[in-house]
């Protein structure tokens, strides 16, 4: 692995952070929405990552074998977006606006505790990233003046 890689790898790192923070934030934001029933009450949601492997962003290169997993990792890519089967809270408020005709209020499966604790792991996930770039531009540039005297 060349160290021009690590900005690609730690450039996936931070665009998969960004986009769990983005989630979360998401999920937070409608953690209290009221809905009258359950197809329409919104549901959290997680983002899921896969590793990219090396060997399969360069097929061409020998003995990194054939993309599995195998080789040095590339980075990270988002696989999708999932919806939470957890069950929704069901809330007795029959003078809601948005109650149903028994009177049932369902509000999203967020967890908001949970939710905070994922924001604050993404978050230093994606300084760490940030952190790996300032070094490999750091060493990049000693580099540069080894020949310097």
């Amino acid at each position: 692995m060349s160290l021009g890689n690590i900005f690609d790898i730690a450039g996936s790192g931070m665009t998969a952070q960004s986009l769990r923070l983005n989630t979360t934030a998401s999920n937070i934001a409608n953690a209290e929405t009221a809905s009258s029933s359950t197809d329409s009450a919104y549901r959290a949601r997680k983002p899921v990552f896969a590793a990219i492997q090396q060997a399969m962003l360069n097929p061409d290169q020998q003995g990194f074998g054939t993309g599995s997993a195998e080789g040095p990792g590339a980075g990270v890519r988002v696989e999708g977006i999932l919806e939470s089967d957890a069950e929704l809270q069901m809330r007795y408020e029959p003078n809601h606006p948005g109650a149903n005709e028994d009177g049932y209020v369902f509000y999203p499966n967020v967890n908001v505790v949970e939710e905070m604790a994922d924001m604050m792991s993404s978050s230093r996930s994606f300084q760490m990233n940030v952190d790996v770039m300032n070094t490999a531009k750091s060493m990049m540039q000693r580099i540069l003046t080894l020949g310097q005297q």
